[in-house]
C-alpha cells in the first residue's frame, strides 16, 4: 500500500541523519544519497520498524567505525578497501536488499516473510561491521576460517573470539530493535524475530568470512602486503593475487546479507 506520509517522513528522518552524517564524515556525498534513497524506501513502504531497524544500523555502524578509529588505522595500514566514509555503493550494499524487500513489502499486503528476510539481511550487515570494527581491536589475531591459521587484524576471512562475540551482539541487536518497535507499531509480539536475526546474522556474517578468505579480490602492494584496494593513491593499478576482480568488499557483503536474510526466512518458517 502506498502510504505518502510515511514515505514523506521517511524522506525527512534520511535525510536529515544522512546531512549529519555527512557533516561527521561517516558519508561522503554520494553516501547521503544512498541514505536517502534506502532511507525513504525502507521507512516509507516497511513502517516504524523497518525504518528504526535501519537507522539502528546505521547509527550504531557509524559510531563504532569512530570508536577508537586512529588505532584501528595503525592496526589495519592499507588492507581495506575504503575508509570510515560510507559511499554509494556501500551504501545501496547494505541497505538496498532492504529498502527492495520494504518495497514489496508495503506493496503486497504485509507479508511476515519479506519480514523475516529483512530480519536476516540487517542482522547480516549490523554483524558483520560490528565484527569488523570491534574484531580488529581483539589482542588475539584472528585466524583465516578455511585454515585456521593466523593472519594479521583486518585480513579478509580472518575471524577471532572478539568478532563473533560481536558477530552476536549486532545480530541481537538488530532483532531485539525490530521485536521491540514492531510492537509498539501493531501491537503484536513476534518472538521469532530474535532468533531469525540472531541466526541469520551469524550465518550471513560466516558467509562473508569465506568469501572473503576465497573468492574476494585481494591486490598486492607496491612494498609488500595485500590490499582489498585495486589501485593505488595515484590511480596504479595493484596487481591481483587472489580472488575475482568484481568480487570487492561491496558484492561480498551483498551476498553474504541474502545468505543471512535466507537463513533468517529458514527459521521463520520453521518456529
Amino acid at each position: 500500500m502506498l502510504h505518502l506520509p510515511r514515505i514523506l517522513i521517511g524522506l525527512v528522518l534520511s535525510a536529515a541523519i544522512g546531512w549529519l552524517a555527512y557533516r561527521r564524515h561517516s558519508l561522503t556525498r554520494s553516501g547521503w544519497l544512498g541514505a536517502i534513497i534506502t532511507g525513504t524506501s525502507t521507512f516509507g513502504f516497511g513502517g516504524w520498524a523497518w525504518g528504526l531497524g535501519l537507522i539502528a544500523f546505521f547509527v550504531s555502524s557509524s559510531a563504532l567505525s569512530h570508536f577508537r578509529q586512529a588505532q584501528k588505522q595503525r592496526i589495519t595500514g592499507e588492507k581495506f578497501e575504503k575508509g570510515g566514509q560510507r559511499d554509494l555503493a556501500q551504501t545501496l550494499a547494505n541497505g538496498g536488499a532492504g529498502a527492495l524487500l520494504a518495497l514489496g513489502y508495503g506493496l503486497s499486503g504485509e507479508p511476515m516473510a519479506l519480514l523475516a528476510l529483512f530480519a536476516g539481511v540487517m542482522a547480516t550487515v549490523a554483524a558483520d561491521t560490528w565484527a569488523t570494527e570491534l574484531g580488529t581491536l581483539s589482542r588475539q589475531p584472528p585466524r583465516l576460517i578455511t585454515t585456521l591459521r593466523r593472519v594479521p587484524a583486518g585480513t579478509s576471512g580472518g575471524v577471532s573470539m572478539a568478532g563473533t562475540l560481536a558477530t552476536l551482539a549486532g545480530a541481537l541487536f538488530i532483532g531485539a530493535v525490530l521485536m521491540l518497535v514492531f510492537r509498539l507499531e501493531h501491537g503484536a509480539w513476534h518472538g521469532w524475530i530474535i532468533p531469525a536475526a540472531l541466526v541469520g546474522g551469524l550465518a550471513g556474517s560466516l558467509c562473508d568470512s569465506l568469501l572473503g578468505a576465497t573468492v574476494q579480490a585481494l591486490y598486492r602492494l607496491p612494498g609488500g602486503g595485500d590490499t582489498e584496494r585495486a589501485h593505488g593513491t595515484e590511480g596504479i593499478p595493484h596487481e591481483l593475487v587472489r580472488g575475482w576482480r568484481w568480487m570487492n568488499n561491496d558484492a561480498v557483503n551483498l551476498l553474504s546479507s541474502l545468505v543471512g536474510g535466507i537463513v533468517a526466512l529458514a527459521v521463520f518458517l520453521l518456529v
